[in-house]
């Protein structure tokens, strides 16, 4: 039974599956694996934290994602179909996995 993103596990489960699905995906995959070479063992906490403040209010995550994000444009510009991308992934997994807005 699907329920709401209410705790810090609920979120876990999110990121977790989210970050599982987009290092296989054929459009934005490479961006992780090839561009920004992402340490998922580092990452993952910190994506957890950045959602956990942005989803339940918690204000467990410190810093400036838009800096990293803006410095991995200049090694490999990101692309509206880029975003697009991330954007139907991350709404195909809130949807299978939870209900509510």
């Amino acid at each position: 039974m699907k329920k709401d993103i209410e705790t810090s596990e609920d979120v876990a489960l999110l990121v977790n599956s989210f970050y599982d699905k987009v290092q296989k995906d054929d459009v934005i995959g490479f961006f992780f694996s090839d561009v920004a070479k992402v340490n998922w063992t580092e990452h993952l906490p910190h994506m957890i934290q950045f959602w956990e403040t942005v989803l339940l209010g918690k204000a467990t995550f410190e810093g400036w994602p838009m800096r990293t994000h803006l410095n991995l444009s200049k090694k490999e510009r990101l692309m509206p179909h880029h975003f697009d991308r991330w954007i139907e992934l991350w709404n195909g997994i809130i949807d299978e996995s939870f209900e509510g807005e």
